[in-house]
């Protein structure tokens, strides 16, 4: 816990579940903060009307009444320079990207680690100011709907450090550049940025530039006139053209040939060009994210991609997890996709038994969430019962291709040395927070080992790793009930 202040802060806590007040006030307490927590954000509300202001405030978002984005509204009309920290037990990027536009100092997934929470307090305070008068009132942009495009999932903190790095991005004119394996969901990615930006009522465009010739992709991304060479009958309109006012998100881009690389500069550069083949400037306002699954450091070595470009796109890098790092995502990836084919094949929903979920786990996933898919996508049309068995998914895995392939380990001495390399290449892409996403990772590895050993039974788990049950019960969460 952080030591007590010698000037304490005051700190208000709004939730509506007893226990999230009790705890968190008296770890903020403990920690030397005056702190004083509300059931409600009208109680809330009504104090603020009758008293100064907090230095801080945690509000839970989900309460009756009002909830706790629209008392951020209400705090940050009235006292835009408040630090407040949104806490919510569902983790996703409306909710998140939500609160961030709103004006959140930071958004804390539930359960959290009270220590996490203290640390983040201690962080927010030193940055408050002396308030100026408050501006008139105005509401902010509307949050973004989850209907529409496939949404990103996950609670792992890979997955929720990704859902604020995107909430927090949004609204910033910054090229962004997405790094991930292929199948991991870069498109995606792309489209929440889009979704929860400024420009979301533009379009959202998308190529990939693997995937078209490199003598058609020049008149892809640009268009071109009437004649501009043999075929081209009539006037085409481009990627670029299609997307003004909104977003194009071109994948793979270290698949693009240099010449193109360099137009793509320009217009990056000064938001003008001509199409191929014609005479007259067009001008955009597009903001381009890119993704790629290769090193493009490597390729600038190799004179493969200019330099300048990869400054121009990195501005800010976003790294997507390949999903052999965030298993403990899996069984509710799989229960959406199954519940998604089921709808559109107008089945019966299934559900994943305890022992086809270990083989899922156990399994290395070359294709990463893709893959996943294309596997519950059989599942749901061929398993028989409503019950997935562990056999009915290895059928699946097999149906696609590839038997069930388990994720190599390393050797046993040298997992230190991985563990270094991994350090070395977060910190190179510019990562923070790696001690903590290492221990839940060592954790969850440790976990699944012990599991898997003890046959699923908890107390025995707990007892080979030295851990009580309980810790070993909430490290498993909710979603990852287990035998004994």
């Amino acid at each position: 816990m952080t030591e007590p202040l010698n000037t304490p802060a005051s700190v208000w806590v709004v939730d509506d579940d007893r226990s999230v007040r009790f705890v968190l006030t008296t770890a903020l307490r403990e920690a030397g903060y005056t702190v004083e927590g509300f059931d409600s954000a009208a109680v809330a509300l009504d104090a603020l009307a009758q008293r100064p202001p907090p230095d801080l405030l945690f509000t839970d978002v989900r309460m009756p009444g009002d909830d706790g984005l629209v008392l951020l509204d209400k705090l940050k009309a009235a006292h835009p320079q408040l630090p407040v920290i949104v806490m919510s037990a569902y983790t996703d990027v409306a909710s998140t990207a939500g609160a961030f536009r709103g004006g959140a100092h930071e958004f804390l997934s539930k359960p959290f680690d009270l220590d996490d929470a203290v640390e983040l307090a201690r962080r927010a305070l030193p940055e408050r100011e002396p308030e100026p008068e408050p501006p008139p009132s105005t509401q902010p942009p509307a949050s973004g709907s989850d209907a529409g495009p496939p949404q990103l999932i996950g609670d792992t903190p890979a997955m929720r450090a990704l859902f604020r790095a995107i909430g927090r991005l949004a609204q910033a004119p910054l090229s962004v550049l997405i790094h991930g394996e292929t199948g991991t969901g870069k498109e995606l990615v792309a489209n929440a940025l889009h979704r929860e930006s400024p420009r979301a009522g533009g379009p959202f465009v998308a190529l990939n530039t693997a995937a078209i010739p490199a003598e058609l992709l020049e008149s892809e991304l640009f268009g071109h006139d009437a004649g501009a060479f043999t075929g081209a009958s009539k006037r085409h309109i481009g990627r670029f053209e299609q997307a003004n006012g909104g977003t194009l998100f071109l994948d793979e881009i270290g698949d693009m040939p240099l010449p193109l690389q360099t137009r793509l500069l320009r217009v990056l550069a000064e938001g003008e060009f001509f199409r191929v083949g014609g005479r007259e400037l067009i001008r955009v306002d597009v903001r381009v994210v890119a993704a790629t699954h290769q090193d493009l450091e490597t390729l600038v070595e190799q004179g493969r991609f200019r330099a300048d470009l990869l400054h121009r796109l990195d501005m800010v890098r976003l790294r997507l997890p390949p999903l052999r790092e965030r298993l403990d995502d899996l069984p509710q990836l799989a229960a959406t996709f199954l519940a998604t084919a089921a709808r559109r094949l107008d089945m019966p929903a299934k559900r994943l038994s305890n022992a086809a979920v270990q083989v899922l786990r156990a399994h290395d996933w070359p294709g990463n969430v893709r893959e996943l898919e294309n596997v519950c996508w059989r599942l749901a049309a061929l398993a028989v019962a409503d019950s997935i068995s562990a056999d009915d998914v290895r059928a699946a895995l097999a149906r696609g291709g590839r038997a069930p392939r388990a994720r190599a380990a390393a050797a046993p001495q040298q997992w230190d040395v991985a563990l270094d390399a991994w350090a070395r290449q977060r910190l190179a892409e510019g990562a923070t927070g790696l001690h903590a996403e290492a221990r839940e990772r060592l954790d969850n590895v440790l976990l699944e080992a012990a599991l898997a050993f003890t046959d699923g039974h908890r107390a025995e788990a707990a007892a080979r790793l030295g851990l009580g049950r309980n810790t070993v019960t909430r490290k498993l969460g909710p979603g990852r009930r287990r035998g004994g």
